[in-house]
């Protein structure tokens, strides 16, 4: 079983994870993409997730996944029940949320901040588009 109290301990070590108290629901965002909510009651938790994908998530554990309303339909969202969550799969979830809300911060990308969470080996691309900060310069003419 997951708490709300343990999101809320990953979510503060996310680079520009914020935490907001929404028509008393708690809400995780970066920027103005919401990647975590709760429900009043604590027991729920939606995460953003492919839309392409849900259906395959939602049909893999049907007793653990759920879609949201039928309002929420339209956003890459998916819910799950926090009693049958157990914490190495929300760390997943959560981290996996962020990275894909738009939480790529110059020199911290998302994925070498899961890659330290999940403590994997992690190298990151150099790529022809990669600009120095400083000089606006592509790194390979530098």
């Amino acid at each position: 079983m997951v708490t709300v109290a343990e999101v809320r301990a990953l979510a503060r070590t996310l680079p520009r994870s914020i935490e907001h108290l929404i028509h008393d629901r708690v809400k995780f965002r970066v920027g103005a993409i919401v990647y975590v909510a709760f429900s009043r009651d604590e027991t729920t938790m939606g995460f953003g997730y492919a839309k392409e994908e849900r259906a395959a998530l939602v049909a893999s554990d049907p007793d653990l996944f759920f879609l949201p309303g039928e309002s929420d339909l339209r956003f890459n969202w998916v819910c799950c029940h926090l009693a049958r969550l157990d914490h190495g799969y929300m760390t997943e979830l959560v981290t996996d949320a962020w990275a894909d809300g738009g939480a790529q911060v110059p020199g911290t990308p998302a994925a070498g901040r899961l890659a330290e969470l999940l403590r994997l080996p992690y190298t990151r691309p150099r790529t022809a588009t990669t600009r120095s900060i400083s000089t606006g310069v592509p790194a390979s003419a530098a």
